[in-house]
């Protein structure tokens, strides 16, 4: 199922089907997946309040640790994944434009939906499972008119960027369940083929600094920025929009500025940039929602401070490992992923 990588050894082929055991256990934690989503859905209408502290305080935090242990653990149980993949194998392939558009698209419903979250998500139910429902209901439409994850997972979904960040340098290699055997639904900066490349990360001299203009690179300069902004703001009233889409969409202005002003004047090797941009993102995420978290559920303080001390040294340690120079290599069969 998985396999510890290190600079000597290559991911597990994703041309080979996974063997009737492994098939059998990550159906049953892509059918559970869907069963805690109606139960998510349904908690979000009838009992709310609980449920929006289990989803948020509860859920969502384990899945930035989870994306730099290997992004794959949650692709292949996400259950909108699952909704975009349930269709029978279509045959159409959308085109390097689609895809590139998709993809603009995907880090702009993200910009909407982090600071909707102080707007009326993470206090509302009903709201959030409307919200889960359109999403589900997106990646289903896409995935009858695109082969496999091309028209959703892999292009317009809001947490594909984030993905990419913090997947570039797995601690373990895993196959996921979904692309077993590859179907070459969308190769190119796949996450799934090869996650070193997935942030499309430049090389060769001045390849820094016209990375920085590209959609990825935008996004790995800005995403900081758009995590330490959210945690600025406490949950407020729907009329509050303009202060609170004012407020982040400055700190991600300034977090862009900042650091790819950084990139483009220092020029640095370019490998560096999406995996520093990434610790940055998730040690300011786990700075504030480790002790959040330990808080919503009754824990101490001190209990906060000791989780958020741990997370920020796991972080470390895949920094150090993303930075050496073959921590995020791909499968050799996936080097032109």
């Amino acid at each position: 199922m998985f396999t510890i990588p290190d600079a000597h050894m290559r991911s597990p082929t994703l041309r080979t089907p996974l063997s009737p055991a492994l098939t059998r256990v990550w159906t049953t934690a892509q059918v559970s997946a869907l069963i805690v989503t109606v139960l998510v859905l349904v908690g979000l209408l009838f009992r709310p309040e609980l449920t929006l502290r289990l989803a948020w305080y509860g859920i969502v935090p384990l899945l930035p640790a989870t994306f730099l242990i290997n992004a794959g653990l949650w692709r292949g149980v996400c259950p909108i994944a699952t909704a975009n993949t349930i269709w029978p194998n279509s045959e159409r392939i959308p085109g390097e434009r689609w895809m590139q558009t998709a993809f603009i698209l995907g880090m702009v419903l993200l910009l909407i939906l982090v600071p909707m979250r102080r707007l009326v998500l993470n206090v509302n139910g009903p709201v959030l499972a409307v919200t889960l429902v359109l999403i589900v209901a997106a990646a289903l439409v896409l995935g009858a008119i695109y082969r496999t994850k091309a028209g959703f997972c892999n292009s317009l979904c809001p947490i594909l960027p984030v993905e990419k960040l913090y997947g570039q340098s797995p601690l373990v290699w895993i196959q996921n369940p979904r692309c077993l055997p590859c179907d070459n639904c969308s190769t190119r900066g796949c996450l799934d083929l090869n996650p070193s490349a997935a942030p499309a990360q430049p090389r060769g001299p001045g390849s820094t600094r016209s990375w920085l203009k590209t959609p990825m690179g935008v996004f790995a300069m800005a995403f900081p920025g758009l995590v330490l902004g959210y945690f600025q703001l406490s949950d407020g009233a729907m009329g509050d929009w303009l202060t609170v889409y004012g407020l982040i969409g400055g700190y991600v202005l300034a977090s862009y500025a900042l650091l790819a002003g950084m990139a483009f004047l220092l020029n640095p090797d370019a490998r560096v940039l999406a995996p520093i941009s990434g610790a940055l993102a998730v040690g300011i995420y786990y700075w504030y929602a480790a002790p959040a978290s330990i808080d919503a559920f009754g824990g101490s303080a001190v209990a906060g401070e000791i989780l958020r001390w741990l997370l920020l040294a796991f972080i470390a340690l895949w920094l150090l490992r993303a930075l050496r120079p073959e921590g995020g290599s791909a499968p050799a069969h996936a080097q032109g992923g």
